[in-house]
């Protein structure tokens, strides 16, 4: 089969586009897809440049490696512990993969500690393929299921609710943008930071106020002005966003964009009772209420470009100019 092969930490000289790469076999509660259309992440990037060997996140990462953690495919095969009726299924894959009770430290990511989307076949675990009934098309679906997957599980974690006031930091990238149209779908109220050549989009999305990204929140907003924080930026203004939360505030991380050390005045913690979370492991049940949104048709997908999987250094070299608004897609 056709597929990008990573091959280390590196430049763009790491990506090996191959046509030899044999065709996984399913085990026995697997499912096999062929792959339609998969998209480009962060995570992509960070991991074929080594960002998050400093993390202790990729412990168990091994090269080569095919990457890519979006996927909307079709199964085409199955293990002797599946169903053959779920042969011809559309599927999304839910990109963290742990079963059922077991610790975080168990997780696994499509695209990093087992092979990914970037080929014509993937294997996945049954449980983590979710059958979908959409009148989306294959690369609409492919740009829901990392970002989107994501921001639910930030959402989730601070426990957003309806009439509740949100900022969204980063806000036109895939999490940024994934987690206004989430917000708004739970009934809360969201303003967004983002540069200004796309304020106009987050609005059109459900953002109440935009403003722009080197803008000042505590003066714009005033201290004590929100229930919940969802950021991905982190970065030298992060201080800031302790501070609009009001006492008893919720905080989510899911990236540091503009870099991962901050300031913290453990005074501002404590004093107002915040809550920080750091949401990467999706939480039971994340996944499947994504899906729920897609076939309500509450969300909706916002794709930049479409490149076929040979031009995948095209595609991450639009994503890395930043100058896109939604996913940048790959097909297969």
């Amino acid at each position: 089969m056709r597929a990008v092969v990573l091959t280390g930490h590196g430049g763009y000289e790491c990506l090996s586009i191959r046509d030899d790469v044999p065709v996984p076999v399913p085990g026995a509660e697997d499912v096999l897809i062929r792959v339609a259309a998969a998209a480009v992440n962060n995570t992509d990037i960070n991991t074929r440049v080594g960002w998050y060997t400093g993390g202790g996140w990729t412990g168990s990462f091994h090269f080569p490696r095919i990457q890519g953690i979006d996927a909307c495919g079709h199964v085409v095969s199955v293990g002797d512990r599946v169903a053959e009726a779920r042969i011809g299924e559309r599927v999304l894959v839910e990109p963290c993969w742990r079963a059922v009770d077991q610790p975080l430290a168990s997780a696994r990511f499509f695209g990093s500690e087992v092979d990914g989307a970037f080929a014509e076949f993937a294997v996945v675990p049954a449980r983590h393929a979710h059958a979908i009934d959409s009148p989306l098309s294959d690369v609409e679906l492919a740009s829901f299921p990392c970002s989107y997957s994501t921001a639910e599980n930030m959402l989730t974690r601070a426990s957003v609710g309806a009439r509740e006031r949100v900022l969204v930091t980063g806000a036109s990238g895939g999490v940024g943008s994934a987690a206004i149209q989430l917000a708004v779908a739970r009934g809360a109220e969201v303003a967004a930071v983002a540069a200004a050549a796309n304020h106009a989009a987050l609005r059109a999305i459900g953002a109440g106020e935009v403003v722009d990204r080197h803008a000042d929140v505590i003066a714009t907003f005033g201290a004590d002005a929100f229930d919940a924080v969802i950021d991905v930026v982190g970065g030298p203004p992060w201080p800031s966003l302790l501070e609009v939360l009001r006492p008893g505030g919720r905080y989510a991380s899911a990236g540091a964009i503009a870099g991962p050390t901050v300031t913290l005045d453990l005074r501002t913690l404590y004093l107002k009772d915040l809550t920080l979370y750091g949401c990467t492991v999706l939480g039971d049940g994340v996944f499947a209420a994504l899906v729920r949104h897609i076939e309500q048709v509450s969300i909706k997908p916002l794709i930049a470009a479409v490149w076929p999987l040979h031009e995948i250094v095209t595609a991450q070299e639009q994503f890395l100019a930043k100058e896109h608004f939604g996913k940048i897609v790959l097909t297969v």
